[in-house]
This record gives structure tokens, sequence and C-alpha cells, in this order.
């Protein structure tokens, strides 16, 4: 059983047998997108419910549920099932986000909260997805909806709800105070600062050598700290596992195969000149044109122009962009020198200025310098297909009774044996998948082949478990003496730091004791000072002016002398925003509280009736 990789590349994909059936379904539906529901449950059923007159359409429904899985998954880095998302209550949750917006909803219309079509249109206008050359594009804004199965009127009626939906929290929000108390006493607490002398006083300092380990002492430090001398659990596992790493000197990949992948990826290896740019959108082309010439006239410069639209230079930061990426700015953009701003230019977002910052040039690989990667790469995915083709072939044989042993006679796995625990992360035990499986593996379980990430496949089974054993004295003796020793030095460390620390005074020089002192000013809760343990800054605050006070640093010890207390300016401009942000984040902190518990009331106060057969019928579409 061997696999070429041969000429027809694009046919890789076609040749590959997925194991799960509800992979394809799934992303059948993600393509579907909102047009599940007008072919779908007969076509007739268009909705799940209503909450109080509102209806709860199935598309809304189901477009709310595939949001949550690709939140979920993205979160995850792979496509979950519907049988995942289901265990994780996403399909729960996405109906409980959808009843309460329609609560919402049937609220603002029962008082009479709406908007007209130009705050509908204004909206519109401001989505990029609908967006042209010249602004907004009905055409690009019509293809956009038939894609996604919704009318005009719909999508747009959903337009108004939101920002009725808006409208209406803003409205039971406003007139809420700013916590100033609360705001002042926090920034009191994180702006106080504090003003320390210390040192570090290691094993150096001791007066005496610490004595060894008796074996009274070694057999006491052992009694007294099992766990350090105990093995974990261990469960012997044998398994068979085959990756395309394994397989790779066996598959056959033509030069043609290698030119024809370096064709489709030209662009990967022959990059034009490309640019280094910034762009500084507004909303109109008067005001684009207004910072143009105050810009030309020395009156601001580009940075300041930025921070005046509340950006930073991060956020309008392009990266390296081609002539064809920027439009109607790109011949300009590539005639400028580095550091030039040219336009405003119309750009996707509105009319815009851009500066220029570098230029890359041209890069442009070879063939024959891209053929070792690009005929690995083919390698690589002809050993997965190899191994996919192959996989029903291993799974037959394994509802036939076969064994990890016979697996490996009749087949390309590789058999081989571990006594896996948690910290066991070396060969197959490196892999996330099989390290899970080895945990949740029982005996007597039928074997079952799994995915590795890099596209390869594994089956195990396990023997038995030996559970946690302590070793004997006699065979972690020398581990048992390290300890002892260390601990032992610490203590001693810290009994000579605390001799030293009696003899400093408020106005002692620590350099008269034989230390090298460390002087900190300025700090605060949140400081951190580089050499010091966890722990460092709370003590610190606990401490009054004067007091010396040695602190265990795990490895060593500090002596530390509080210098001086600082209450915060309340004028600094630092100290007034660092105020303001407290007060503006415990007063959202609050709006959200309020309008959580309005949203709450609303629900129980709101009749709603919600079909759970009609839901089940739409869940099942996902299965």
């Amino acid at each position: 059983m061997r696999q070429s990789a041969g000429g027809a590349v694009e046919d890789m994909a076609d040749k590959k047998k997925p194991r799960y059936g509800a992979w394809i379904i799934v992303g059948v539906i993600l393509l579907g997108l909102a047009g599940f529901g007008t072919g779908g449950l007969s076509g007739n059923i268009r909705n799940i419910g209503t909450v109080g007159d509102k209806e709860v359409s199935v598309a809304s429904y189901q477009r709310a549920l595939n949001e949550q899985i690709r939140a979920l998954s993205a979160q995850f880095g792979q496509q979950i099932t519907f049988q995942q998302a289901q265990q994780f209550g996403l399909d729960q949750r996405a109906l409980s986000q959808l009843v309460l917006l329609r609560t919402l909803d049937n609220e603002a219309a029962a008082l009479g909260v709406s908007v007209g079509d130009e705050r509908v249109f204004a909206r519109l206008q401001a989505i990029p997805s609908f967006q042209g050359a010249g602004g907004f594009n009905r055409e690009t804004y019509r293809l956009a909806l038939q894609q996604s199965g919704q009318t005009a009127a719909e999508f747009e009626a959903g337009i108004r709800e939101e920002v009725a939906r808006s409208l209406l929290q803003a409205a039971v929000v406003s007139g809420i105070p700013t916590p100033d108390p609360y705001a002042d006493a926090l920034v009191q607490y994180l702006s106080e600062t504090r003003s320390i002398t210390w040192a570090a006083v290691g094993s150096d300092a001791l007066t005496a050598p610490v004595p060894g380990a008796t074996p009274e002492a070694q057999q006491a430090y052992y009694d007294a700290n099992p766990e350090a001398f105990t093995l974990p659990e261990a469960r012997d596992i044998t398994y068979v596992w085959l990756t395309p790493s394994m397989i790779l000197d066996d598959m056959t990949v033509t030069d043609a195969a290698v030119e024809q992948l370096y064709t489709q990826r030209l662009s990967d290896f022959v990059q034009p000149e490309r640019r280094l740019v910034e762009r500084l959108v507004y909303l109109d082309q008067a005001r684009a044109e207004d910072a143009r010439a105050r810009l030309d006239a020395g009156e601001v410069t580009f940075e300041e122009l930025v921070a005046e639209r509340g950006l930073a230079l991060t956020d309008i930061d392009l990266g390296d962009v081609s002539r064809e990426d920027l439009r109607a700015a790109g011949d300009a953009v590539f005639a400028a020198e580095t550091g030039e701003v040219v336009g405003p230019f119309n750009s996707t977002l509105g009319p815009a200025l851009f500066r220029m910052n570098a230029v890359l040039a041209a890069q442009e690989t070879p063939l024959e310098e891209a053929a070792p990667e690009l005929r690995e790469e083919l390698a690589a995915e002809a050993a997965r297909e190899f191994i996919n083709d192959n996989t029903d072939q291993i799974i037959d044989l394994l509802a036939g009774g076969a064994t990890m042993a016979d697996l490996a006679e009749r087949t390309d796995m590789q058999l081989g044996t571990i006594s896996w625990t948690p910290d066991n992360s070396e060969g197959i035990a490196s892999y996330d998948a099989f390290r899970r499986e080895a945990a949740l593996v029982q005996e007597g379980q039928f074997a079952e082949i799994f995915d590795l990430s890099d596209g390869g496949i594994f089956a195990l089974t396990l023997n038995g478990i030996t559970p946690p054993q302590l070793q004997p004295l006699e065979d972690v003796r020398e581990q048992v003496i390290a300890a002892w020793m260390a601990q032992a030095e610490q203590e001693a460390v810290i009994a000579r730091a605390e001799e030293i620390a009696a003899d400093i005074l408020p106005l002692t020089g620590f350099e008269t004791l034989g230390l090298v002192p460390v002087v900190e000013e300025g700090m605060t809760r949140r400081s951190f000072i580089e050499g010091t343990p966890p722990g460092f800054n709370a003590q610190i605050f606990e401490m009054s002016i004067g007091e010396v006070r040695v602190i265990d640093a795990l490895e060593g010890a500090l002596i530390v002398r509080l210098d001086d207390i600082a209450q915060p300016d309340l004028a600094d401009p630092t100290v007034v925003a660092q105020r303001d942000a407290v007060a503006d984040t415990a007063a959202s902190g609050i709006a959200q509280d309020l309008f959580d518990a309005y949203a709450t009331t609303l629900q129980q106060q709101t009749e709603q009736n919600l079909n759970q057969a009609t839901i089940n019928a739409v869940n099942a579409q996902f299965q």
C-alpha cells in the first residue's frame, strides 16, 4: 500500500474519505448561513415561536447557532461538530440570546421606540461589506443579501430593531451618576507609592557551613514530604500509530507535480514591490482636504492628525500592501518617498490620507530553489492521503477483532508500549489527542482509530493501571538529602538575614553591613521589581516607615527597609486620567448590571411560546 503524488495535484482533495458524516452536514449549513429556512422544514415553517408579539424566525435561530459554533471552533482552532456544540450547551445559549433580543424588540415596539429610514440608511452605509469603490454600493448590497438568503426588507427591519434596542438600553441606563467616591478611593489605593531600600542575602553570607543530613534527619524529611517521592499513577498502554513522517520517504512525487504546485502558488514565490502604509480615514472629503491643508501648512503633524481622530498609529497601519490593494491611491503611494503623505484618495471606508513608510523590494524564488520545499509538502500531503485512504481498512480490522499486534503486522502502523503519566510528553505522548485518550481509556474498552494533529492516526488499549507508589527511601535517598540540604540552607540564610536586619536603623547605610543596597522610589502596588518573590509588593505595603523586614525569597532572603510613603498627586494628569478611567469602568459596570436586571424582569413578564418540535427539527439539520 503506497501512494503517488503524481501530476494530478488538484485531485488529492477528491480522494479523501471522511469518516464522520456530520462534518459534511455542518459544512453545508455553515455555507448556507442565513439561507436555512427557505428550503428546509418543508419551506412553510418559518418561525420557532413567539416572544410577546414578536416572531422568532427559524433563520435567526440558525444564524445565532452558527455564530456560536463558529466562535467556539475558532477558540479551539478546529471545526466542532454539532454534537460537541450541544455538549457545550451552544444551542441553548443561542436560543436564550435570541429570546432576550426579541424580548427587547417587543418592549421597544410596545413603548413606540422606532427609527426612521434615514437612520437605517446611515447604518447601511457604515457596513464595510456593502462598500464599493465610491462608498456604499447598492448592487454589492443586493448581492450580499442574495447570498445570505435575506430580503432587503428583512435585513433593514433587523437594523431598525437593533437601533431601537440601543435606544431602549440608552434610556434605561441614562442618568446613572458617576461613582466618584469609589473612583477616588480606588485611585488613592492604586497610586499610593512607597520608597524602599533592599538587599539580597545569599548562602555566601553564612558564617558557618550547614551540617550534613544525618540518617535521622533524612528519615524525618522523607516521612514529612511523602508527596515529593511518590510516583504518579501510571497507565500501561499498548498502541499502534502511523504518521505522515513515518512513510514520507515512500511517497513518489513527480517533477510535474512540483512544477504544477509552484505555478498554483506563484504569488508566494514571485512578489511585486510592496509598501508599508498607514491610512487615516475621514468621514467626508471636506474634512480630509482640510486635514491635508493643515498638514501642508505645517500646522500639524501626521501623528497629531491621527491623535485628533482618537486613534493610535497601530489602528491605521495597513501593513505591507500592493499597488492593487490601495486602489485609487496606488499610483501616488508607490511614487511617494519614504515618510511622505499623499491624498486624500477614496478608500473602501471613505476619503483618506496615506503615509508611505517603507519600500519592500520585489522578491522572486525560482522553481529550482522552491522545489525541495514543495516536494516535501506534496509528499506529506500524499502521505496524509495514503493514511486517510487506508483508515477504513484498519477500522474494519478492529471491528473484526484485530489486536494492536495484528494491526502492526497487517498494516503500516507501528506497535509500541508506554507507561503513561500526565508528565510524559515524549514520542506519541507529545500529541494532545493521545494524551487525552490515554487518560480516558479503560481496560477492556473496544479499540478505536483516533486522528493526530499532523494527519496521522493511532489506536490504543489499556493493559493495566499502576496506582501512585511511594518510592522506598533507599531508592530516593540522594533526592532526600539534596532536598533536606536546600531547606536547611534556606533556613540558615533567613536566620542570618534576621541577624543582619536587627542592626539596620532608618538611617543605616546598608553598605556598612556588607550589603549591596538597591533603592526603589515611586513603587506602586502594581510595580514589578526584578529579583523579588511573589507577594513582595503586598508585604511592602503592609510595612510602616522605618520598619525593616526579612522576606523569604525562596532561594535566599531579602532585607527590606521602608523609607517613605507618598500619597498620589490628585492633580497629576496621569492620576486624573486613571481616576476617570476607573470611574467610567465602574459606571459601565453599574449600567450593565442595571440593564441586565431590567432585561431579566422583562423576560419574566413577557409571554414566550416556543415550539420545541420545530427547534428539534432545526437542530436535526446540523446533524
